[in-house]
């Protein structure tokens, strides 16, 4: 996400005493890629007359609240670069499954754990207590199936989320789109 969002975000926030509202938008990009946009919001109407927008110019649509939810799972995930932990990936991946992680898997260059989001916070404490540094560490929503685009998809899905990261209100985007 862009500084200036965040930015803009922070002081609109900080300059007025309104009263913000999560709100989850859930959708269809090109090709059928399925998106959920969460927000945080002090106008719904405006908020979901952006995102539809932003949809409707990239080739997509917005649905109906539940319409691409079932094809995702909250996960809490952790990322750990190999080059800055000493501790041996065997001792790392106990200290995680001890501490409740739901898996452990090693990649080329980092190691990503994957937890329950009510586990999240005691397996990231638990590896902070280790002086584990991390990459990324929050809850997302995971896709349980995936969607290939052509080229011309690729082109409308980075418009898509390009549109989308310029709104204000929005603070995550998550879709099924299978990068390469």
């Amino acid at each position: 996400m862009p500084n200036d969002t965040i930015n803009n975000a922070i002081k609109k926030a900080s300059s007025s005493n309104e009263n913000y509202e999560e709100i989850i938008y859930e959708g269809y990009g090109p090709n059928g890629v399925a998106v959920i946009v969460e927000a945080a919001t002090d106008n719904k109407n405006r908020t979901a007359a952006d995102v539809r927008h932003a949809f409707d110019k990239a080739g997509g649509n917005l649905g109906t609240s539940g319409c691409v939810s079932y094809m995702f799972n909250k996960k809490g995930i952790l990322i750990i670069e190999k080059a800055t932990t000493t501790m041996e990936e065997d001792e790392l991946m106990m200290l995680a499954i001890e501490a409740g992680a739901e898996d452990f898997v090693a990649h080329e260059e980092i190691y990503e754990i994957t937890t329950e989001p009510s586990d999240f916070t005691a397996v990231r404490e638990k590896l902070e207590e280790a002086n584990i540094e991390f990459i990324e560490a929050e809850v997302q929503m995971i896709p349980t199936t995936t969607v290939a685009l052509d080229e011309k998809g690729v082109e409308k899905m980075e418009r898509l989320i390009e549109k989308l990261e310029d709104l204000d209100d929005v603070a995550n985007i998550y879709h099924n789109w299978e990068e390469n």
